[in-house]
């Protein structure tokens, strides 16, 4: 049984890391660390959790656990993450992986030199990102030209409203850590831009540069509530990546196109679309509906590396430092009105 504590007893934790460890075997959350301690006892009795703590020392000193889940505000990952490498456990981080570059490398680093520890890094992948990969491989739409992800909803005010109903708490408005600009590390881009441009990284590979525009359209911060990013990828595609806080209706989409058809995403299914002539400009395409095989969540994902001694295929340390470039280079880009490179390369098997 692998014994894993959790650093961080809010939404994500509540919503999320304990109901699907719940359902894996081999897994359990043995201790559970946060601020409230309200919370602290919810959790340990919905969830049957044994331990919790109020600080960081008082979980990474436990010497039960095998594994920690960072799931804490943003700018708090890295530390963190580098606080579980050196006590020697396995490391799972909620994404974003940190906010600074140089934060990213030295986790990489300290991971390089634990080989042993297998560090696994969100966005996870669903079963139609791994179809259509597999697609891809075997030529179904020819060599890719564009791509294009959105991830996108209403804002963290919807998010965290869903959160108090689930921790049985009043709803507080105005009063949300992501809206400040001094201490949140970024905007919609590292909360929501982070999963689009993983999808697209995921299926296209090595993204070179990177020109964005951001805009403040409605909420009450400094940060961008709305982004758009054009990818130019290693393999000579173009993808865009759109994301924002200001989508209500919500949306979340994933389109490939090749020269010799498209793929695109819809709802748990994937429509494969081919060409009936290649004469005639408004001939219907050939159309095949894909349903992927589903995939193990993404904590049973984490477990069956840690069995195997294996780093994640894709949700790896090497290739969110890859996401976090380019989510930093389009910041960069935005400020100054241009493309800029992007140096790092994922690591995706």
């Amino acid at each position: 049984m692998l014994n894993v504590g959790i650093l961080g007893a809010g939404g994500i934790a509540a919503l999320s890391h304990l109901p699907e460890i719940a359902e894996v075997d081999g897994m359990r959350v043995s201790h559970i660390c946060g601020r409230r301690e309200s919370r602290l006892r919810l959790l340990c009795e919905r969830f049957d959790v044994p331990r919790y703590s109020t600080d960081w020392a008082g979980l990474l000193n436990d010497e039960e656990l095998d594994a920690v889940i960072v799931a804490l505000p943003h700018p708090l990952h890295a530390a963190a993450g580098a606080a579980v490498l050196e006590r020697g456990l396995h490391l799972f981080m909620q994404k974003p992986l940190c906010t600074r570059m140089d934060e990213a490398n030295q986790l990489l680093k300290a991971s390089e030199a634990r080989p042993g520890q297998v560090v696994y890094c969100r966005p996870s992948f669903d079963a139609a990102v791994y179809e259509m990969r597999r697609r891809l491989a075997a030529g179904a739409i020819g060599k890719v030209s564009g791509a294009l992800a959105r991830h996108s909803h209403g804002g963290p005010e919807i998010y965290y409203a869903e959160v108090a109903d689930a921790f049985e708490e009043p709803r507080v408005e105005n009063d949300l850590w992501f809206y400040d600009a001094d201490t949140a590390g970024g905007g919609a881009l590292i909360d929501m831009g982070v999963y689009s441009i993983a999808n697209l990284v995921a299926l296209l590979g090595k993204v070179d540069f990177v020109s964005a525009r951001m805009t403040t359209v409605d909420k009450p911060t400094a940060l961008e509530d709305t982004a758009t990013l054009i990818l130019e990828f290693a393999n000579g595609a173009l993808g865009t990546a759109e994301t924002g806080w200001c989508d209500p209706a919500r949306s979340s989409f994933l389109r490939l196109h090749g020269t010799a058809g498209k793929l695109v995403l819809r709802d748990d299914a994937i429509d494969c679309f081919r060409p009936s002539s290649y004469e005639r400009e408004w001939a219907a395409p050939l159309v095949e509906e894909i349903v992927p095989a589903p995939v193990v969540n993404q904590h049973e994902e984490w477990l069956r590396c840690i069995e195997k001694g294996a780093q994640p295929a894709i949700s790896n340390l090497w290739t969110a430092r890859h996401i976090t470039e380019i989510m930093l280079a389009a910041v960069a880009s935005n400020a100054a009105g241009g493309r800029v490179a992007v140096h790092s390369h994922p690591r995706i098997n």
